[in-house]
């Protein structure tokens, strides 16, 4: 075992300036759509500052996001770690013949922190690891626990885009085959079966019973609600 791994191992006995949270820590949730790509470092220049993902438990990005940057502070280690990041995107919640924005964790489970990455040596301070390894609800670092691979350029572009699209992502509260009731226009308060969702467009293609008859008829939306 190297000497800085038995540092690691030792300074987790140890906490100088312990942050604490709630007790409550709740299961994992299983986390999809998660694709890293990681690099073992870009060119001289950008390689001072390089962003690694975290694993945390599901619900307590927000509690990690505070007692991490709480312990930058407490700790001085703002010239080793530079930010914490929350990767979320806008969505466009339809429920009850509601609209709503609401705001979706696009990692659920994960945060991004953006520290300094010594290229030549491929590690992290061994002070800024236990920084953040330490922090309560922190699972562990994504891509190595004791040295982590930092994510590749590209991949955090394609992340901050995300970020920043203004496209969004439309959600309803019914599926196909399940049964709804029409809230508006002709046929309301008719029930039926959705038939086919499009969510680009904003429609959903309900059948219903008229005069005997199964007759498919697009609908907003906003006027279907679920039964």
């Amino acid at each position: 075992m190297s000497e800085q791994s038995k540092d690691m191992r030792q300074a987790t006995d140890y906490d100088p300036d312990p942050v604490y949270m709630d007790d409550a820590t709740g299961p994992e949730e299983d986390v999809e759509g998660l694709n890293i790509v990681l690099d073992d470092g870009g060119d001289e220049e950008d390689s001072k500052r390089s962003w690694f993902f975290i694993h945390c438990y599901s619900g307590y990005e927000k509690k990690v996001e505070h007692a991490l940057r709480q312990r930058i502070d407490s700790m001085g280690m703002q010239d080793q770690i530079y930010d914490v990041l929350i990767p979320t995107e806008d969505e466009i919640e339809v429920k009850d013949g509601k609209r709503r924005t609401v705001e979706k964790r696009v990692f659920p489970g994960y945060v991004m922190v953006q520290m300094r990455w010594n290229k030549e040596e491929a590690e992290l301070d061994k002070d800024a690891w236990y920084t953040v390894r330490n922090t309560p609800g922190v699972v562990g670092f994504v891509g190595g626990e004791n040295q982590p691979t930092p994510l590749r350029d590209e991949e955090v572009k394609r992340i901050m885009d995300r970020m920043d699209s203004e496209d969004m992502v439309v959600k309803v509260d019914y599926k196909i085959g399940e049964r709804v009731r029409i809230v508006g226009g002709p046929f309301n308060d008719f029930p039926g079966t959705v038939a086919s969702i499009d969510s680009g467009r904003e429609k959903v293609r309900v059948m219903v019973d008229f005069f005997g008859r199964e007759t498919a008829v697009v609908l907003s939306f906003m006027e279907v609600e679920r039964m």
